[in-house]
C-alpha cells in the first residue's frame, strides 16, 4: 500500500473561482471546515509532509512544486478526508487518478503528467465529500464538526465543567464517546449547553460568557469568545481569535473576525478580519421562499442552486456598519467597507465603500491596507509584502466588476 512522503494540495482554477471571494487569498485547504481547516484534517487522516500548491499568484507566499518531475502524491485542497478516501488514495498507483464532478481530486505521478492530463481514471464506486462552492462550506460543517471532534479529542480528557452552567443531553454517546469536551484555559461560565443534537467543542483559551445557550455541534476555536446571552444554534465554527454575540446559526468564521453584539447571522460563511456590526441582520431565506441564487466569480453571474437557505459570503478585511442590512445570500468581496441605511445589490465587488443610498466608490489599496495593519497589529501581525502584491490581483481582479 502506498504511503506518500510529500502531498501537494493542489487547486485547479476553476476550484478557485468557485470558491471566490474566500479563495481570493488563501488555498482552499485553508479554509476551515468543522472544527480543523482541510489541511489539517489530511496532516491527521495521511500523515505526511503537506504543501500548498495554488493558484499562481498565492504560490509566493504559500509555496510551489520544487520539480514537477518527481513522483508525489497530489491532493485537491477542496477534497474533504474519510477512510474510504483515505484508503482509495493510498491504493493508487503511478500515473492513476480519483475523480470527483468528473473533475481529478487525487493524483500519484508527476505534476507534469498531471498537469498535461496525463492520468487515467480509477474507480471508487462513491463520491467523497467535496467543497465545490461557498456554501458548500455551512451545508458540510455540521457533519465535519462531528468528524474532527471525536478525532480531537479521542484519547484525551476534557477540563471540568463549572457548575454554573447547565448542560441539556449526556455528556457521552450511545458508544460512551465524549459529546462536550473543553481544552485547557478555556472559561465557560452560567452558559447553557444543549449536547442532543452534537458535540460542543471550546477550543484552548476560549470564553463562553454567561447567559449563553449553546447547541451543539459546534466549534468554538482557540482564544475565541462568545458573549453575554448569545443565541448559537448548531452547526456553528468560530475559528481562532473571533468574538460572537447576537443570534448565529449554522454559520463560519474562518478567524480574527467579529460578529460581537446583537443581530442575526445564519448559513452564513465569513472569511478572515471581518467585522460585523452592532444590529447587522442578514436575511438567509426569501419571503417568498424560493430557491436562492448565489453570485458564482467563475461564471460572472448569479448561478440557481436548490438552496432554500443561505445568508451572506463574505471576504476577508470586510466591514459592515451598525444596523447595515443584507439581502439573502449577499455576497461581498475582499476589503469592501458597507455602512447606511437600506439593503445594497447582492454582490459588491472586492474594494469598494459605500451605502445603498449614497452608491459605492473604490477603495483606495494605500487606505486598504492602512485599515488592514491598524487591524492586524492588535494580533501583533502585520500586512506583508507578499501579501500586498495578493491584494493587488484582487484590486485587478474586482476592477472587472465595476462600472
Amino acid at each position: 500500500m502506498y504511503t506518500p512522503e510529500t502531498v501537494y494540495l493542489f487547486d485547479t482554477q476553476e476550484s478557485h473561482a468557485n470558491l471566490l471571494p474566500l479563495s481570493f487569498t488563501r488555498p482552499v485547504a485553508d479554509f476551515r471546515v468543522g472544527i480543523n481547516t482541510i489541511r489539517e484534517k489530511w496532516e491527521r487522516a495521511l500523515p505526511a509532509s503537506y504543501r500548498y500548491l495554488p493558484v499562481d499568484y498565492l504560490r509566493e507566499k504559500f509555496g510551489d512544486i520544487d520539480n514537477p518531475h518527481a513522483d508525489h502524491l497530489f491532493v485537491a485542497g477542496a477534497l474533504l478526508p474519510d477512510p474510504f478516501i483515505v484508503d482509495a488514495i493510498m491504493e493508487l498507483q503511478s500515473g492513476q487518478a480519483i475523480l470527483c464532478h468528473d473533475m481529478p481530486v487525487a493524483f500519484r505521478g508527476t505534476w507534469a503528467d498531471f498537469s498535461d492530463g496525463k492520468w487515467e481514471a480509477k474507480e471508487t464506486g462513491r463520491t467523497p465529500d467535496y467543497i465545490r462552492y461557498v456554501f458548500d462550506i455551512f451545508l458540510l460543517n455540521p457533519s465535519q464538526i462531528e468528524y474532527d471532534f471525536h478525532h480531537v479529542v479521542k484519547g484525551r480528557m476534557s477540563q471540568p465543567l463549572s457548575p454554573s452552567n447547565k448542560v441539556i443531553g449526556d455528556f457521552t454517546d450511545s458508544d460512551g464517546r465524549q459529546m462536550l469536551f473543553i481544552e485547557e484555559g478555556a472559561c465557560v461560565e452560567g452558559a447553557t449547553i444543549n449536547l442532543t443534537k452534537g458535540p460542543v467543542y471550546i477550543g484552548r483559551e476560549a470564553e463562553v460568557m454567561e447567559g449563553s445557550c449553546l447547541r451543539g455541534p459546534l466549534a468554538l476555536c482557540n482564544k475565541a469568545k462568545i458573549r453575554m446571552g448569545s443565541k448559537i444554534y448548531g452547526g456553528c465554527t468560530f475559528g481562532p481569535y473571533c468574538k460572537v454575540g447576537g443570534e448565529i446559526d449554522n454559520s463560519v468564521l474562518f478567524g480574527f473576525s467579529n460578529k460581537a453584539h446583537d443581530g442575526y447571522l445564519g448559513n452564513a460563511v465569513v472569511g478572515e478580519w471581518c467585522n460585523i456590526g452592532a444590529g447587522v441582520n442578514a436575511s438567509n431565506l426569501k419571503n417568498d421562499y424560493s430557491k436562492i441564487r448565489v453570485w458564482n466569480y467563475h461564471s460572472h453571474t448569479f448561478m440557481r442552486t436548490q438552496l432554500q437557505f443561505c445568508g451572506p459570503i463574505i471576504g476577508d478585511h470586510t466591514k459592515i456598519g451598525v444596523n447595515c442590512m443584507l439581502n439573502t445570500a449577499t455576497v461581498l468581496g475582499v476589503g469592501v467597507n458597507l455602512h447606511g441605511a437600506g439593503f445594497p445589490r447582492v454582490f459588491v465587488p472586492s474594494f469598494s465603500e459605500g451605502s445603498p443610498t449614497t452608491g459605492f466608490t473604490n477603495v483606495s489599496m494605500k487606505k486598504f491596507t492602512d485599515i488592514a495593519e491598524r487591524v492586524m497589529s492588535r494580533r501583533s501581525l502585520t500586512v506583508t509584502d507578499s501579501d500586498r502584491r495578493i491584494f493587488e490581483k484582487v484590486y485587478e481582479v474586482a476592477s472587472r466588476f465595476k462600472g
